[in-house]
């Protein structure tokens, strides 16, 4: 199974403000997608889908940026890849021209019962789990701002 690009990129963003310091200024949508290495308008998406979910807090203004939530940080990420992708199969039987097998196949099932394997074993980790030595200093390292 491949993930959407903005699947990965949501990972991507979440895991690089999971180890943002809370001291520190929140960093910009801008700044989190030179970090990850990916456009600034995919973020800017990626991460208003994540607001919508729960997942990050966007503050605007002086002292605004973006703080990854403590449901975002403890939450499965299982569960977050399975909000990000949909409910959709992994083959399209029912595009158009729809699959002539579809009445009879069982290749759909199977691969259906492949995608939640796929997602299970997903569900016991966390955002935070994802963050340990030695991803966490690699991701500080990524995009630093001046002065920090």
């Amino acid at each position: 199974m491949r993930l959407t690009k903005s699947t990965d990129i949501a990972l991507r963003i979440a895991m690089r403000l999971a180890v943002e310091d809370p001291t520190d200024a929140a960093p910009t949508t801008r700044e989190v997608a030179d970090a990850v290495g990916v456009p600034y308008t995919h973020a800017a998406k990626v991460v208003s889908r994540l607001q919508h979910l729960g997942v990050v807090e966007a503050r605007r203004g002086r002292g605004g940026g973006l703080v990854l939530t403590p449901a975002g940080r403890r939450g499965s990420v299982g569960r977050l890849v399975r909000d990000l992708e949909g409910a959709g199969d992994v083959v399209g039987c029912e595009d158009e021209p729809p699959c002539p097998l579809r009445g009879a196949c069982r290749l759909r099932g199977a691969l259906r019962d492949a995608q939640e394997a796929f997602f299970a074993a997903l569900d016991p980790l966390t955002v935070e789990d994802l963050t340990g030595p030695p991803t966490g200093p690699v991701l500080l390292s990524l995009g630093t701002r001046p002065g920090s």
